[in-house]
This record gives C-alpha cells, structure tokens and sequence, in this order.
C-alpha cells in the first residue's frame, strides 16, 4: 500500500464504488477462471460434482455421483470409499513430506511456535492413532474434544478419522454443561482434553471445567489430558481420577507406530457437531467422509483458491465447522500449509494478526466481519505498520459484512489487490455456498454474490414463489449439495422438521419435492447476486412491520465514526416493540448528539422512519459470549429493564452493568 493511494479523492472513490473487479495479477494465476463453469455445472448436475471427488484419492471407485431415491436423506458418491486422514496426510508425503502442514503460532508471544511438516503430522497422527485404539477406541466410537486452538486438537482429529471412529469437537469456551449435553447427545465415552491454555496473556485453568463437565455425563468415560499449561511450567494441580490420564502417558510405547488407515464408506459419520436448536437442545449435525470432504476441498480450492505452496491463514476457531472445513480438512486435503493461532488479535498489541500475516508470508486471510469491524475501529495504522503484500486473496465468514467494512478491508488490508470472497454458509451446508468465484466474479460490498456452480438458491415468499429483483424473502436451496449434513444424530424427525418441512411436500418421493430452508432471509437482485439478512426470527416488529435487526445494523454501521452495533426489540406501549441500538464509535470519534442524530437519518435514510431508534446507546463495548457472538437477549434485558440473568458465559461480563448504568443515567 504505497502512500500515493491515501488521502480524500481515494476514499471518495471507494465510498462511491459498487461493484469491483478481480485484480488481473490474480486472475491470471487463480484456479477457476472460466465463467462457463456455472452453465456447465448446470447442464452437467448432479454428476458435475465428479470434479470435486477427484480432489480426492479413493480406495474404492463410486459407482454413482448422487443417490436421491430416499429424499431428503440423500447419499453421495455411494460405493466409494476413502479415508480422510490418508486424504489429508499420506498421500503429500511423497512430494510435499518435508514442507509445512501446520504452522502453530502460540501465546505468550515469546513462546516457541511449532512447525510440523507433514511427514511429522504423519508421525504424530500414526502415534496418536494407535494410543487410541489401544485405549480402546474402535471404529464407529464418538470420541469428544474439548481443546482450544493448541496443535494436538486437529492431530486427534485426524487421528480419529485415520482409526475409523466419529469426532465430535466442543469449542473449548462452552461450559462444563455445554459438555456434558453433548458427550450425552451423542453416547460419547471418549473425551481429549487439556489442563489449560493461554488467552490474553493469562494461562486459564480447563481442566477443572472438563471435569466439572464429565460430573454431568450419564456413563462411564475414558479421559486424555493434553498438558498444554504444564509443558511450560505454568500448570496448575490436578490429581487425576483412575479413568483420566495423560497424553504423553498414553502415547507411551506407541513411538514410531504406524496405523494402516481404516477404509470407510463415503457416507459413513467423519465427524459430529453440535448446533443450536430453536428447542434449546443442540442438534448433532452428522457430517460424512466422501462428500462433505469432496465439497470443503472443492470450495477451498476454488473460493480460497488454495493450492499446494501457500501458507494459509483463517483466524477462526476449530471449535467451530469453519475452523473444521478451512482450517483442518479443506487446506490439508489439498497439500497446503494451513495456519493456527492460539491467541487473540490484539495480544499483545493490536497489530497481532498482521505481525502474524507479514513474519509467515500469508497468501490467503479468511476472518469475520466482526473482527474486520474491530480492526476499524484500533485504526487503520496497525497493518500500516507491516507488510501484507504476501496476501492474495481475502474472505469473510460467519455473518454478512457492510460495505464500509468491506471497502475498508480491501484498501487498508488488501491494499486493492486482493478479491474478496464474502462467503455465506453454515454448520449444515458443511461448506461455502454464497461467494464469487474470486477468479472469475465482479464483488459488491456488502453482497455475498451469487450461489457457487451446481448449486440452486432461491429467494422466495412465504407461499415458496421465487421473488423479484430487489424484494426481501427467505432463502431455499432447491437441490442437494455433496457437502451437506446427512441427518442429526439420532433424531431423523427433526432433521426434517428442522431443514425441510417449511417449504417441502414432506409425503412425497421426488426429490424435486424437497426444499431446504436455512432460515436466513436474503434478496438477489438483478444479476443474481444475493444479499444476506440474517436470520429470520432475527426480527422486531415495530407497529405490525417485521424489521430485520441485520438490516438496521448494517444501516448504522455504513454511517462515518460507527464501528459495530447491535440493535434489539425493547416494549413499547404504542409501537408493540421499539428499537434500540448499542453503538460502538470508531477510534478518534466522540460519543456525541451530533452522531447520534446522523445513526438515526441513517437508518431513516436507508430503511424508512418505521425502523428509526428510540434510543442510541454508545458503549465501549458489546456483551459477547467467548466465540464473539453479541449476547443480544441481554440486551433486551436492559432495554426493557428486567432481570438480566446468567451473565458467565460472556467474555466481558463486566460490560453489561456499565451498559445498564448508562442507559438507566438517560
């Protein structure tokens, strides 16, 4: 980012622009660059998806791209089989052995990173995977993980996959109920923990949670203690009961072993993941090996434009599938060097991550709007102060992102010479579903783009009539998609009930009959390209109109000093419900009259006076539970003035009296 490209006439251009294209120093090198690839894919579907299972190696030819004779319990590439550790590891040793599989980057910051080429990933897998077979873990056993972003996380991963048996990972801030719901959900007898991690500088206790935890499961467990805090000396005393012992101990006398990867069916389980459920109780997503690692290899190479010399870079957590699909199973299966950090973005100081982007060379940065949002608002000298030029390519993942965040992100992180991809998916889709091509797509700020090659996305009405151009509905998936979740566990009524039963003729045989409903509003407008809502029992209704708080938030957030915002339905004795909107400023701005009165012509401006605020509350910081998430109920609770409940699952729980005291002062 030269100099020459700061200043007033650039940011009135890129506050004008609507639509960008890829740079040519990245079309001419990038994976996909035909546009005839959506018509083929078209008129070649369902086997078009053949190109994505020849990503992988398979043991076993499949006999059939897509089994869609039990709707909507569709199978993909049936008759083949595969192992996905194989897939991940064995098959790079002989060309890539000696590069880098993983680059772990650790807190403290003075910590030794670690490195594993992917002939000691092999090493450690084998060994690992012969430690838990000798535990006794066999084929088709869920073993649980509770770790956070420590090395030996995607190790037992693969591990597990390599032995035949389920994973089904716990994001290590959940609670200790969190886990024992889960490891009960799914008759899990295995669990991989840790003695602690590090965050923020602190060394943070776990494993008296994990046992807390285990207090709650309802059968006998067998548990392995990662000492992640006691390698360094900062552990803390635990006496381990006689079914818990540690990982060194259990991969005792198991150096140097080798496990013959177990051949599995491409629609047997890879792994579990726990949801949220609209009924409170999580939903176990099952994920399978054949086509939902096809579909994370597939995206990955043609959305991330992955290949096999890049150092690649997603900030997320493997707690969540993101970190699953993009950090562990997509980037490996490709041969690639994926990257994992431990730490937060701004320990110790808010250049963190583009210190991390400039020592290691990133090519590619997948990340969340929420972080791009921070980012803004500690100032846009903290990437100036690096390198970033090694970055190619950079996305978005987890919620829609504004515009102004968008072309922040492109100018002051990708210096205008990275396509961004904003990527729309979730838990379920397994993978990418809404992005362009980066190779071959113009990007619109603040549209996620048009749906990927094959698939079929609808936006349509409450009757399921596909809508116009401009107009806001509910978004439909009309085909099914090799990386989709095959059912929830043990429960094949609610997978219906849950994905299916809105807009489906759930009596009948042809899959033509079956639609999937995500939940998510969205409008496409004239070129296809599809803008994302948010969920659509994300809503207030003000006077009888339903408003969605994403699109409100988005409207004060495209406003000059606006870093983030949450907005939340408060009671209202005229209206029903009013809207209310904490806002947090970006650095060098005042919370003043003057911004509050432009949040609310913004929002005037962009959506009507129905959705104006009643109230803009400025605060310093959002509730947010340990993943990021705003804690929007309590909220709520403030602005309605009631109880606020259970506050432990937030990483700043402090800042909710602060909140509380600064809107009872008004």
């Amino acid at each position: 980012m030269s100099d020459s490209d700061e200043g007033p006439e650039l940011e009135a251009r890129l506050a004008e622009q609507d639509v960008f294209e890829p740079p040519a120093s990245f079309t001419d090198q990038a994976n996909v660059t035909d546009p005839a690839i959506y018509e083929e894919f078209e008129e070649n579907w369902p086997d078009c998806w053949a190109a994505a299972a020849d990503l992988l190696e398979w043991e076993d030819s499949y006999d059939r791209v897509l089994d869609d004779d039990n709707p909507p319990f569709y199978e993909w590439f049936t008759g083949g089989k595969l192992n996905a550790s194989a897939n991940c590891i064995d098959r790079h040793l002989a060309e890539r052995g000696d590069e880098a599989a993983i680059e772990w980057v650790g807190e403290p910051v003075d910590e030794a990173n670690r490195t594993y080429t992917y002939e000691e990933l092999h090493r450690e897998v084998n060994e690992a995977a012969a430690a838990l077979r000798d535990l006794g873990v066999g084929e088709d056993d869920v073993v649980t993980l509770y770790m956070p972003m420590i090395p030996e996380l995607p190790i037992v991963m693969l591990a597990c996959a390599r032995i035949g048996a389920p994973h089904s990972v716990v994001f290590a801030g959940f609670s200790a109920d969190a886990l024992a719901t889960r490891m009960n959900a799914a008759d899990s007898e295995y669990l991989v923990t840790c003695d602690g991690y590090y965050r923020r500088g602190d060394a943070l206790d776990h494993l008296e949670k994990a046992t807390e935890g285990l207090d709650g499961v309802e059968h006998d467990t067998e548990t392995v203690v990662v000492e992640r805090l006691a390698a360094n000396g900062d552990g803390v005393d635990h006496d381990l009961g006689p079914d818990q012992r540690t990982y060194d101990d259990l991969l005792a006398g198991h150096e140097g072993a080798t496990v013959e990867p177990v051949s599995r069916d491409a629609e047997d389980m890879l792994f579990l993941m726990y949801t949220s459920g609209t009924t409170g109780k999580p939903k176990g997503v099952k994920h399978t090996t054949g086509g939902y690692l096809a579909w994370a290899s597939w995206t990955s190479q043609s959305v991330l434009d992955v290949k096999p010399e890049d150092t690649y870079f997603c900030s997320a957590d493997i707690g969540w599938i993101t970190g699953h699909s993009y950090i562990v199973y997509g980037p490996l299966a490709l041969g690639t060097t994926t990257m994992m950090y431990e730490g937060a973005p701004d320990q110790p100081d808010r250049d963190r991550l583009w210190e991390i982007v400039e020592e290691y060379e990133a090519t590619q940065l997948y990340t969340a709007p929420t972080a791009i949002r921070a980012f803004m608002k500690w100032g846009e000298e903290y990437p100036a102060e690096h390198d970033l030029s090694s970055l190619r390519l950079l996305g978005t993942v987890g919620e829609p992102i504004n515009p102004r965040a968008w072309k922040w992100y492109y100018k002051h992180i990708g210096g205008e010479d990275c396509p961004i991809v904003d990527t729309w998916w979730q838990t379920e889709t397994g993978g990418m579903m809404i992005t362009t091509l980066p190779g071959i797509g113009d990007m619109k700020p603040g549209s996620a783009g048009p749906p990927l090659p094959g698939l079929d996305v609808r936006i349509v009405d409450t009757a399921g009539e596909e809508i116009g151009a401009g107009e806001a509905g509910y978004l439909t998936v009309q085909k099914p998609w090799p990386g989709m979740l095959r059912t929830l566990y043990n429960n094949d009524e609610r997978y219906i009930e849950e994905y299916w039963a809105e807009y489906s003729d759930v009596d009948s045989d042809d899959p033509d009959d079956w639609v999937y409903f995500p939940e998510d509003g969205a409008k496409i407008d004239d070129d296809g390209y599809i803008t994302v809502l948010g969920r659509v029992d994300d809503v207030i209704n003000v006077s009888g109109h339903r408003l969605g708080t994403m699109e409100i938030e988005s409207a004060i957030v495209g406003v000059e000093g606006v870093a983030e915002a949450a907005v939340v339905g408060g009671n209202h004795e005229i209206k029903g419900e009013a809207v209310y909107a904490y806002v947090i400023t970006e650095e060098g701005y005042a919370e003043t009259d003057d911004l509050r009165q432009r949040i609310i012509d913004g929002v005037n401006e962009a959506i009507g006076p129905i959705a104006k605020p009643e109230q803009v509350i400025f605060t310093p910081e959002l509730p947010k539970t340990r993943s990021g998430k705003i804690m929007r109920r309590l909220l709520e609770n403030i602005a309605n003035d009631e109880e606020l409940g259970n506050t432990s699952t937030l990483r700043n729980p402090e800042v909710v009296e602060d909140i509380q005291r600064t809107v009872q002062g008004d």
